[in-house]
């Protein structure tokens, strides 16, 4: 990649985050990227795409940058986008970010960074439908793979959702979150399904998260049958993480967190197994697990669930969750699912 930033392309922030994600105003143009596209192949024989981000890291560390930093690869308002059988490496910032797409097909691929790389995300859908991420290894210094939807008033202003997410068999490692949504749900995010998942050297393995002033309806998460071992916290859902654009957002804009079902979880050396936070304005409801099973690590530092203003149901968790997630699902939001 070009390395004299100073020439680097700028490009109009996205409407959905009426800024760029670090810095206000525009943002650097990704390495690989289009708008308005159809049909497109990215494919190789695990031929490498190297960022060579350091540069862009070490700007974002000394606080020098003066837009946002470039995505490896970002399309925006396309569809029918195929993904496969390359190596991504040392992305600048976020590394794959389909973005007001549909259709997208993203298998076999390998998406490395340094563990300390800043905001280093590997997958990360965005206000997009119909897309399928599957089969690959990602290890980076932020989350694997985040499902968004926009940030605060500008998301909800442009009103676009993320939906019908699949995502299975991905193993990988980081710092952050295996496999998240949000923070930035603002459109909405519906029908994520993620299965067959191996996290290892995690900060959350599962994390649901959104915030005041977001707005947008979470619903219909499913995840199952995941393995995680060494991680801080299995299973966080909690409505107060993420910063703000600016100070325009609603603070009655509350987000909408119902119908997650999580079951078939196993995990080694979890220091928590689960942190649910809802608001209190807007609790979030619907959160049922089943055949959970995550082991503390060795010595004192492990930590009880925590949980408050949720409802839902739990059956065969261990260790036991809180008492806001009742053992009687016939009797709750979970009947159905159990």
């Amino acid at each position: 990649m070009l390395q004299d930033t100073r020439h680097w392309p700028l490009i109009a922030p996205l409407p959905s985050y009426g800024r760029g994600r670090e810095r206000p105003g525009g943002r650097y143009i990704s390495f690989i990227h289009g708008d308005r596209l159809h049909d497109i192949i990215i494919t190789g024989e695990n031929g490498t795409i190297d960022g060579q981000g350091d540069v862009w890291w070490n700007m974002w560390r000394q606080r020098t940058l003066q837009f946002t930093r470039p995505n490896l690869v970002e399309f925006m308002n396309s569809r029918s986008i195929i993904i496969s059988n390359v190596i991504f490496k040392n992305s600048p910032f976020w590394n794959i970010h389909p973005v007001y797409c549909s259709n997208v097909v993203i298998h076999h691929v390998t998406i490395l960074a340094p563990a300390d790389s800043p905001n280093t995300d590997g997958i990360d859908p965005d206000s997009s439908s119909h897309v399928c991420i599957e089969d690959s290894y990602i290890s980076t210094g932020d989350d694997l793979i985040a499902v968004k939807s926009g940030w605060d008033e500008y998301g909800i202003a442009y009103g676009r959702p993320s939906h019908s997410i699949t995502i299975r068999r991905v193993t990988g490692s980081s710092p952050f979150s295996g496999i998240a949504v949000g923070s930035e749900t603002s459109g909405g995010v519906e029908d994520v399904l993620a299965e067959h998942i191996n996290l290892f050297n995690m900060g959350v393995g599962i994390h649901l998260k959104t915030n005041v002033g977001r707005g947008g309806v979470i619903r219909n998460i499913r995840v199952s049958n995941v393995y995680m071992e060494n991680v801080r916290k299995g299973i966080k859902i909690s409505g107060d993480v993420g910063d703000h654009p600016d100070n325009n957002f609603n603070l009655n804009a509350l987000p909408v967190l119902k119908d997650v079902k999580i079951k078939d979880v196993w995990g080694e050396n979890v220091q928590q197994p689960g942190l649910i936070h809802g608001l209190k304005n807007a609790p979030f409801s619907g959160i049922c697990l089943s055949n959970i099973h995550l082991r503390g690590s060795p010595g004192p530092r492990n930590l009880p669930w925590q949980c408050s203003d949720v409802t839902g149901a739990a059956i065969q968790v261990s260790p036991w969750p809180c008492s806001e997630l009742t053992s009687r699902p016939q009797h709750s939001e979970c009947s159905s699912y159990f």
